[in-house]
């Protein structure tokens, strides 16, 4: 305190003297310590030192000034927690100079748990797939179908298909929905291709609509000879579906309407009609084949 006195009196000003009155002082002292260190002699020298005390008592000034301003905002701030008030501001301090530290460490924190958590979801989801009996048939059912409102949460169409197939282990199915309306269907069928590019189902189970799309592409398997062979007997007229491809001009039995089959009423999906086909790189043909006709054969 007597430090910040002596600065004042230095200055030539009353004590505690208002702070524009302190940078007004300054300036006009400073003007006047120029004015003299243009002279060149000892009085130019004395007026520079007298000019250095004077610069080193408006510095202590202004410290306490900030100090004043700093204090005022403390109690403002931290006034209100009392006791813990210094506390407060430590943490408030170190939340302002590491606040984005901080949150970059917790986000860091929080990736490496996802990480863990998925890494450790993905073992089990490996460890039960790999406990599973293999799969005997993929299929895939692309169209105007949708689950009905009564079928079970888990594996509906899967257990579906196991009762009709007891013998079986194991379906893998997935429904691709593409509504029959030509003017809503355009971005349901930007999905039908990505999802007929990457899956590779054993057999396709379809509505009209996308049989005629799906079969021009030349994924479909040609049943000729199956349908000239061991179901002949079972084709009843219509069930049959021959159609041309971009390779080939002639027509050929690419898919077999099931819609009649007593089968497919035990299936939980809403339809209009049900086309079989087989993909053309199928993994399992033989279980393709006696899968369509078991259907076939429940035709009345």
């Amino acid at each position: 305190m007597d430090e910040l006195k002596e600065a004042y009196k230095t200055m030539g000003l009353p004590e505690f003297a208002a702070k524009e009155e302190v940078e007004k002082r300054y300036t006009t002292l400073m003007r006047q310590a120029r004015s003299r260190t243009k002279q060149q002699n000892q009085e130019a020298g004395d007026a520079e030192n007298s000019f250095s005390k004077v610069t080193q008592a408006y510095r202590v000034i202004l410290e306490y000034e900030d100090r004043k301003l700093t204090d005022a905002f403390n109690v403002q701030e931290y006034g209100k927690y009392k006791k813990m008030a210094g506390q407060a501001q430590k943490m408030d301090h170190f939340w302002r100079y590491y606040k984005f530290h901080t949150i970059g460490a917790i986000a860091a924190v929080a990736l490496i748990i996802y990480g863990i958590i998925s890494f450790m979801d993905y073992r089990a989801e490996q460890e039960r797939l790999a406990n599973l009996p293999p799969v005997d048939l993929t299929v895939s059912f692309m169209g105007n179908f949708m689950l009905t409102e009564d079928a079970p949460k888990e594996e509906p169409i899967e257990n579906a298909l196991l009762t009709a197939f007891p013998d079986w282990k194991r379906f893998v199915s997935t429904v691709t929905f593409v509504p029959a309306d030509q003017q809503t269907q355009y971005a349901y069928l930007q999905k039908a291709v990505l999802v007929l590019a990457t899956e590779h189902p054993d057999v396709y189970i379809m509505d009209r609509n996308i049989f005629d799309w799906i079969g021009g592409q030349g994924v479909l398997m040609n049943l000729d000879d199956l349908a000239e062979g061991e179901l002949k007997p079972l084709l009843k007229e219509g069930i049959p579906m021959k159609m041309k491809t971009s390779e080939d001009t002639e027509e050929h039995v690419y898919g077999l309407d099931i819609s009649d089959s007593a089968l497919v009423d035990d299936v939980p999906l809403y339809q209009e009609s049900m086309i079989i086909g087989i993909r053309v790189d199928t993994k399992n043909p033989d279980k393709a084949k006696a899968f369509i006709k078991k259907y076939l054969a429940t035709i009345e």
